[in-house]
């Protein structure tokens, strides 16, 4: 089983964060690698069991099903269904933590998966600084433009 985990601190208290990150399906807003995404059958972006259906920008297509969600704890924890990557059992959890002391937040996302060892090395990647770090930056950059 392979981990990712990526981490970062966020310049902005944790209700602006989470009010932007919350949206499951708001990604395609902020995130750099999203092309177009919606919900299927009209749910709500934040009920579990909604799955996302998505768009990269290199047209990479994927369906992701949230697994958990909360907004006391702000954090989500999704699966992938369909993927173009060569991975399974694929579970990622991103979740926010105050940093008091500056009102700061504390940004993490982390998935665990299977991949043959041929594949790791690009996967990790791909999922690591190509979407978790990549991510969090630009959720930084779009909340330092709000």
């Amino acid at each position: 089983m392979a981990k990712v985990y990526i981490s970062d601190v966020i310049d902005a208290p944790i209700e602006k964060v989470w009010a932007l990150a919350r949206d499951y399906n708001g990604h395609g807003d902020w995130h750099p690698r999203i092309a177009e995404s919606t919900i299927e059958d009209g749910l709500p972006p934040d009920q579990v069991g909604c799955v996302r259906n998505f768009t990269l920008t290199d047209g990479g297509h994927l369906r992701e099903r949230l697994l958990s969600f909360s907004d006391l704890d702000h954090f989500f924890t999704y699966s992938i269904i369909v993927s173009p990557m060569p991975i399974e059992n694929y579970v990622a959890t991103f979740r926010c933590t105050s940093v008091t002391e500056r009102e700061a937040t504390f940004v993490e996302w982390w998935a665990t998966f299977e991949v043959g060892a041929d594949d790791e090395p690009e996967i990790r990647q791909a999922v690591g600084k190509e979407t978790f770090a990549a991510g969090i930056r630009a959720l930084a950059a779009r909340l330092e433009k709000t």
